[in-house]
């Protein structure tokens, strides 16, 4: 099983990790990863893995085998051998921005208190489908709200409870299509503020940033139909 590293710190850029395996497709198994698999709406992560005589640019990462993460190559090309050492880097500029638009998509089923029905992260914009049969009144209003949750600057942290108490607790899960995964005896949750200042608590495995003011600003963009009672709200980073 590949130890996420990026579980633990978001903020890694870099670190060493042995070759574990390949995957029939070429992707590289490391024992450990700072790289952020394609899972929850949020993309893998890219960057660049380098050892003793090559590297390789990483085109996303994916899971495989349930436990264990691949780094996919950008090109096919020799691959470092199995029990090599080598280093990981992050490209952090991409990975930085998907934090930020995940953690404001956090903040947006805070100000729209529907169920999620669906979502995706970009590096510039996201977006979350709501069950809501009708399109809010005043999207300037729902923008204000947004921008700010995030001037309060509320920490933005993780815990973890058991896969019994998140079942006693079914009001913590916002997403209709998507339930947290559930069966190695722990649910990690997503907690933004503290005591008398939480504004939200929910499942989630993605990165996010320490506090929300590093989301910067934040607009709403398109409010679109996606059905009888589905609207998708967009919203895109400023920089």
């Amino acid at each position: 099983m590949t130890e996420l590293l990026f579980r633990e710190d978001a903020y890694l850029k870099e670190a060493e990790a042995c070759v574990v395996a390949y995957t029939p497709e070429g992707g590289v198994v490391l024992d450990r990863s700072i790289f952020y698999p394609t899972g929850g709406g949020q993309p893998g992560d890219s960057g660049q893995l380098m050892w003793n005589g090559g590297s390789l640019d990483v085109a996303t990462t994916v899971k495989v085998d349930g436990d264990n993460i691949a780094l996919v190559p950008a090109a096919a090309q020799a691959l470092p051998p199995v029990g090599a050492v080598v280093q990981q880097e992050l490209d952090w500029t991409r990975r930085y921005r998907h934090m930020r638009v995940h953690t404001a998509l956090h903040l947006l089923s805070v100000v729209i208190p529907l169920p999620v029905t669906g979502g995706s992260i970009g590096p510039d914009k996201g977006r979350l489908d709501f069950d809501m049969p009708e399109a809010p009144e005043d999207k300037e209003a729902l923008e204000a709200a947004l921008n700010a949750l995030v001037d309060q600057d509320y920490q933005v942290s993780q815990r973890w409870i058991t896969d019994q108490e998140l079942e006693a607790n079914p009001g913590l899960v916002k997403t209709m299509s998507v339930k947290p995964p559930m069966g190695a005896g722990r649910v990690r949750l997503i907690w933004i503020g503290r005591g008398v200042d939480q504004v939200d608590l929910q499942p989630c495995g993605g990165t996010h940033v320490a506090r929300t003011s590093e989301i910067g600003r934040v607009r709403l963009g398109k409010i679109e139909n996606k059905g009888r009672q589905n609207r998708r709200v967009n919203i895109l980073l400023d920089d």
